[in-house]
């Protein structure tokens, strides 16, 4: 199936044999490594293939955040109304890009809300489709660039279980979160700045009164699109 134009998709740019086994390498040396200090990144390739390869490769999920100093990741209980998201959890991507947004994000200095979603489709007996994305935030704070480097975390997925998919008449919608009800000690780490987010530029505008309505109306309306 064809998703809504809003929805964006992962950029073509497939890394060669010999960069995939660059990534191997270097994400080998990260876990022997541990997760004190950053990643050395001197690869050529973005890092945003990196941590993509990371994410589909299997065994670990991500979470981005704007702390470059978290040892230990507590469940918490976020403001969602999902049911799969109105839980106390660690909550990480199975994803690249998704948790970049996350940490580039500069929330601390600029208050704003956040509109956004990695998801696969499908259509009746389909395949899932390649990764969808969907970011937004509040119109106010996107017109300060609210940029700033993050982190990027890798966490075992050993006690994480994947969101079910829903199902939106024929068409099945798999979002790639996760959630763990116990704390997850993260096993590797890579500082990400927002030049390194392909989608920096495609980070949308939205009037939080208009999207609290329409959300408020409809709530399984998601994202509640609109141009601003």
């Amino acid at each position: 199936m064809r998703p809504p134009a809003y929805w964006t998709t992962r950029p073509a740019q497939v890394p060669d044999r010999s960069t995939l086994a660059s990534f191997d390498r270097l994400l080998e040396q990260a876990l022997a490594k541990g997760p004190d200090e950053p990643i050395d990144y001197q690869l050529e390739a973005p890092r945003w293939q990196f941590l993509c390869h990371v994410a589909d490769h299997g065994g670990l999920v991500l979470h981005g955040s704007g702390n470059p100093t978290i040892s230990r990741f507590e469940p918490r209980q976020p403001d969602d109304n999902t049911e799969f998201g109105n839980r106390r959890a660690v909550f990480a991507a199975g994803d690249g890009l998704w948790p970049m947004y996350y940490a580039i994000l500069d929330r601390d200095r600029y208050p704003m809300s956040l509109l956004n979603g990695c998801a696969r489709f499908a259509d009746g007996g389909e395949e899932l489709s390649e990764p969808h994305y969907y970011f937004s935030i509040s119109a106010q704070a996107r017109e300060q660039r609210p940029w700033r480097p993050g982190t990027v975390y890798l966490l075992p997925d050993r006690t994480f279980e994947l969101q079910p998919p829903l199902q939106l008449g024929d068409v099945s919608v798999q979002l790639a979160q996760w959630a763990s009800p116990a704390p997850v000690t993260p096993v590797a780490k890579l500082t990400v700045r927002p030049e390194d987010f392909p989608f920096l530029n495609e980070i949308r505008g939205h009037d939080d009164e208009q999207i609290w309505a329409r959300a408020a109306a409809d709530p399984d309306g998601f994202p509640w699109h609109e141009e601003t």
